[in-house]
């Protein structure tokens, strides 16, 4: 097994357990682990930290390219292995501690942490924890399932822990392209012209000096855990494959549109989902993530090629993957996500990005982040990168939630604003599509409601921006009812008006 997957001699004699490598942390270490959405992750060193926790009074800062997988960051959080976290997580254990104020957590644009740890805005890495397919004979890492910041971690640390992972086919040599760019002020432009562009090698150079262990794994990643498309985000599909093929109708867009973007989840699946049924064609993705709708799209002959930085797909997707790869490594790349998510890249090749909001209020603000403006959900990701950048910047999002409507998703005011008017294009729920391009502020909120408000709230919507009209402003606000739908569901349960006050026995 060492023959095949270290081909590197003098690494032969740094192979450990991953308990002896996660004995080497110290109290308050800032810790840089490979892993992008549960792929490519640390599935030994970091688990076995967080048993160490269980017995012993330490924590680290955890670094990573976005979420983790199986159930890694709660057992470090239970376990308070976790001093502070960034830039992304995806897991409820470890949310609740965040949203208690155990542990600290600093929301990025997934762009940026790369960017801050080169320019010594963050601490410096003490280790840097990656996993590997295999080893080449000079001593470099050739990646899994993700890039992530692996590639400037590596560069970065003090010291270096390679997981190798065994379940990964030898074969996965090829699909990546990593580029580490040049220091400030010496930058040159990223050379990206299109989604199938390669502009690096496709390993991760390191320095076998820094290389302190070894660690050999066989687990696959977690896998992703779709859901159907239901009636609510078929609706939002079709919504915008209808604006899609309108478009090409007045010759802004082509039948191959513009490189898609889309953000993880069952809404954005059904989307992609949707895009296999338009009459569309020589589609290309520049994205963050792969997932099975980009699989399907390229299996059904309508998607070319895709880029992003990792892949996160369901059970059988990965096992069709695996199974079938010759057929697909020459139609995909993994870049490192500080050029995945680039502002350069992105504005030079005309993304249409379309991400998910946790809600979005009458004048084309979105939040993706907190619940009722305090509480994190996720993060941010890379959702800002591409709004900020991209040809077409859209949210989706259901009108309404839980029993009855209880909650609605379009609001006079977000409780939190992650991306601003400025960057929204289009918003889209199950109810219609508002498209904003163009419109002042009043003619937004006109049309958000009455293209993607919930009927049971449009009619109080519609009253509160009327009444803030009469006191002028180029936005209007009631500012005393602003958060009034927030404060209603905080007291009834409910964001409906005239709903019951919750019982304090």
């Amino acid at each position: 097994m060492t023959d095949d997957r270290i081909l590197y001699q003098s690494y032969k004699d740094k192979i450990i357990s991953a308990q002896q490598a996660a004995s080497f942390f110290e109290d308050k270490m800032v810790v840089g682990s490979s892993g992008f959405t549960k792929a490519g992750d640390s599935k030994a060193v970091l688990p076995a930290f967080a048993k160490r926790a269980e017995k012993e009074s330490i924590g680290i800062t955890l670094i990573t390219g976005a979420s983790l997988g199986l159930t890694t960051d709660t057992d470090l959080a239970q376990n308070n292995a976790l001093y502070k976290r960034m830039p992304f997580q995806a897991d409820a254990g470890l949310r609740n501690k965040i949203n208690e104020g155990d542990i600290y957590f600093i929301d990025q644009h997934l762009s940026e942490t790369a960017e801050l740890l080169e320019n010594k805005h963050l601490p410096q890495l003490d280790f840097a924890v990656i996993e590997a397919t295999y080893i080449d004979e000079n001593g470099n890492i050739i990646p899994t399932t993700s890039v992530g910041n692996s590639a400037t971690f590596a560069k970065l640390a003090n010291k270096i822990i390679i997981e190798i992972n065994t379940s990964i086919p030898l074969k996965f040599k090829g699909i990546h392209d990593i580029f580490i760019q040049e220091n400030y002020p010496n930058r040159k432009p990223i050379n990206i012209t299109a989604s199938d562009t390669r502009i690096g090698e496709n390993f991760i150079i390191i320095d076998p000096e820094k290389v302190v262990g070894i660690v050999f794994t066989e687990l696959s990643d977690s896998f992703a855990q779709l859901s159907q498309p239901d009636a609510k985000t078929t609706a939002i599909a079709q919504h915008l494959v209808d604006f899609f093929e309108n478009e090409i109708k007045e010759k802004r867009l082509t039948t191959s549109l513009m490189p898609l973007q889309v953000g993880i989840g069952k809404v954005a699946n059904a989307v992609m989902s949707g895009l296999a049924k338009g009459n569309f064609k020589n589609l290309t993705m520049y994205s963050e993530v792969l997932q099975d709708s980009t699989f399907e799209l390229i299996d059904s002959g309508k998607m070319d090629f895709a880029s992003a930085s990792s892949i996160t797909v369901s059970e059988g997707c990965y096992k069709h993957l695996l199974d079938h790869f010759d057929d697909y490594k020459d139609k995909i790349i993994l870049r490192p996500q500080n050029i995945s998510n680039s502002a350069e890249v992105i504005r030079r090749l005309g993304i249409i990005a379309i991400n998910t909001a946790i809600e979005f209020d009458i004048y084309g603000n979105v939040n993706s982040t907190h619940i009722s403006g305090t509480k994190m959900m996720n993060g941010i990701g890379g959702s800002g990168d591409f709004a900020r950048n991209a040809y077409l910047s859209i949210f989706v999002s259901q009108s309404a939630s839980k029993e009855f409507n209880a909650i609605s998703h379009v609001l006079p005011m977000v409780s939190h604003v992650d991306h601003s008017e400025h960057d929204v294009d289009i918003l889209v729920t199950e109810q219609g599509l508002a498209d904003l391009r163009g419109l002042a502020p009043r003619e937004r909120a006109k049309l958000i409601i009455e293209k993607c408000a919930h009927p049971d709230y449009k009619e109080e919507l519609t009253d509160y921006f009327n009444r803030a009209s009469l006191h002028g402003g180029h936005t209007p606000h009631l500012l005393e009812e602003a958060f009034s739908f927030h404060t209603r569901f905080k007291n009834t349960s409910s964001m409906k008006q005239n709903a019951l006050v919750k019982s304090v026995y």
